[in-house]
């Protein structure tokens, strides 16, 4: 199971994947924008979807395993290890 540190910024224009940054800790965190709103979870449930399509694992294998009410959140993903996520996210 891989994990994937992501710092969240809701109700952007559109959805994507910004690239990466370093947290205050000084550990890199994958920055994303999704237009859905932190209301009920829609936020939340847009991450998932867009990290499982744009890392080419079904829905189910992504999910928030830290940080539901936090900009700064922890993804596991089933079918992916840390390598191959890296891998994966090269380049976004």
């Amino acid at each position: 199971m891989g994990r994937l540190a992501v710092k969240l910024s809701p109700g952007a224009s559109h959805d994507r994947i910004d690239g990466w940054d370093t947290d205050p800790e000084g550990r890199p965190v994958l920055k994303v924008r999704v237009r859905a709103m932190p209301v009920e979870g829609a936020a939340n449930t847009a991450l998932i979807r867009l990290l499982a399509k744009s890392l080419g694992v079904a829905r189910t294998a992504v999910s928030l395993a830290r940080g539901g009410q936090s900009r700064l959140k922890m993804i596991h993903v089933e079918d992916l290890d840390d390598a191959e996520l890296g891998d994966r996210l090269t380049g976004m």
